[in-house]
């Protein structure tokens, strides 16, 4: 780890401290807008505000800021594939029910290769979410051989898009549902994996960073209960055939007793943090050969989700699978930047020491509204991954 000088570490105290959950609002008279809009004019008050700075855009973040995972989902969707040419739009897109974050969580594999499936979500089985439709309209889906030649991959109980081919994925409950997903993306495939994320049911804090992986690995998520191996997980694992099994999460979520059950199936390996944001960071640190991010160094994509919405993990995974690819960092603050979190940015901060034209850089994707990530965290993350000078000894200088 680099040794933080004294005035950087200072700065970091700052950071976690800034004015978070102040009210950013507009002020009487000024426009009320929730979404950043292009052509507003320099001689209106507003004007930057309205163009997305800083709370959809700074130097160094972005934002998703939908309200919820369904906005997010198709945001992040459009982000990915922009739809502007055939070149730009999906093969397939998946549509799960938002009601379950574990179903968005283990869709998230459908993100890898080679089906490529952007997620994006439905409410119940009524009409699609206003979002989704839109999304689902500019995507124009144009077909997927690998699924059977259809344009929505359909899980679970949700509605049919008019005029689009669907495969439907079934199964009575979470664990039989990521047990059909794994199959139908084995079959795609053409093989099975020689890994699975394993976490626990009942737990999201703590699953959410494996949906990132999932969709930029293609290992699949399986679902266990605190104590127990259920028969749908117990099958799902044994196709793979004594894989490796990585198991995210605490013993509070998945036990020892669990544990032992998977030494039957396979080789399992705990992941785990003191908290939901020291297990992301945890995650985003591991690699053992070909399996993990081992996001140690600058120069990465990182996703930033609330734990406090889950259905958000499964919705930006895509994010986590093109552009600047990089591990999924979970808080449960919105007006707190947990110190795991600051710390580990810290340390893997861009430095340069002539020109910075020839140096790294790091990104970050901040998802949710001002309700998941507040405007101050949101400039806490942003300082945090800027490039900054380096002397000699390869530490860090606030100044330049």
């Amino acid at each position: 780890m680099r040794k933080v000088p004294i005035a950087l570490a200072a700065l970091l105290v700052a950071l976690l401290a800034v004015g978070c959950g102040r009210d950013t609002s507009p002020k009487d008279g000024a426009k009320d807008r929730t979404t950043p809009t292009t052509g507003a004019k320099g001689t209106e008050t507003t004007a930057a505000t309205d163009l997305g700075f800083p709370t959809f855009a700074t130097k160094n973040t972005t934002r998703i800021g939908g309200a919820d995972p369904i906005a997010d989902a198709a945001a992040a969707a459009r982000a990915v594939y922009s739809g502007a040419s055939k070149l730009t739009r999906p093969k397939v897109v998946v549509l799960a029910d938002d009601t379950d974050w574990r179903v968005g969580l283990a869709a998230s594999v459908l993100m890898s290769s080679p089906i490529r499936a952007p997620l994006l979500y439905a409410h119940g089985d009524k009409d699609l979410p206003a979002a989704t439709q839109s999304a689902l309209t500019a995507l124009a889906p144009t077909g997927s051989k690998e699924a059977g030649g259809a344009q929505v991959i359909r899980i679970g109980a949700v509605p049919a898009p008019n005029g689009l081919k669907t495969t439907d994925l079934k199964g009575t409950d979470a664990f039989a549902l990521a047990r059909a997903i794994d199959a139908f993306q084995a079959a795609a495939r053409g093989t099975t994996s020689d890994r699975v994320v394993v976490v626990g049911v009942d737990d999201p804090a703590y699953a959410m960073p494996a949906a990132a992986w999932a969709a930029k690995a293609g290992d699949p998520i399986l679902f266990v209960n605190k104590d127990s191996v259920p028969e749908d997980t117990r099958a799902a694992i044994a196709a793979h055939q004594q894989p490796k099994i990585y198991v995210l999460g605490t013993k509070t979520t998945v036990s020892d007793k669990a544990m032992t059950a998977l030494k039957k199936l396979g080789s399992p390996t705990r992941i785990t943090g003191s908290g939901p944001a020291a297990s992301s960071v945890a995650f985003a640190r591991f690699q053992d050969g070909a399996f993990g991010w081992g996001v140690t160094d600058p120069g990465h994509g990182f996703v930033f989700a609330n734990s406090s919405r889950p259905g958000d993990a499964g919705a930006v995974a895509p994010l986590s699978a093109s552009g600047t690819y990089g591990p999924l960092l979970v808080s449960d603050s919105a007006d707190e930047l947990p110190r795991a979190l600051a710390g580990y940015l810290l340390d893997v901060q861009p430095g340069y020491t002539r020109d910075p034209v020839r140096g790294v850089y790091n990104h970050g994707w901040i998802v949710g509204d001002e309700s998941a990530f507040s405007v101050g965290v949101q400039s806490a993350i942003d300082s945090l991954l800027e490039i900054v000078p380096v002397n000699e000894r390869g530490s860090s200088d606030s100044t330049s």
